[in-house]
């Protein structure tokens, strides 16, 4: 399986996705760690995480997968949502916790 199929599956399977230097324990990076604070205050759950120190293939495979440059990379639902600017943005405007909360509705927004 190539680094972007890993990927698909990982952002296909799971409904919040986090690529990240480090854990949701011990973030790795500024960044990283205020997109982990960001979800926590949203109460985001089950927030998948992917260190992307563990392995230089998915470091680099995200990148050209979302064709976004930096890390952390936030996927909900199988969809980019961005990295740390835009998440706080989204955070600040109210748009991220709406879009969180449709993650764990009983009513599918599909």
């Amino acid at each position: 399986m190539s680094v972007h199929e890993s990927i698909q599956e990982t952002i296909s399977t799971h409904p919040i996705v986090l690529f990240m230097k480090g854990t949701s324990q011990f973030p790795m990076c500024g960044f990283s760690g205020k997109v982990i604070q960001i979800l926590q205050a949203c109460k985001a759950q089950p927030v998948v995480t992917v260190n992307v120190l563990d392995n230089p293939e998915v470091r680099e495979g995200i990148k050209t997968f979302s064709n976004w440059p930096t890390i952390p990379q936030l996927y909900v639902k199988g969809e980019f949502i961005g990295g740390c600017d835009i998440v706080t943005e989204m955070y600040e405007s109210g748009e991220l916790q709406t879009l969180l909360n449709a993650v764990n509705s009983p009513e599918k927004s599909d």
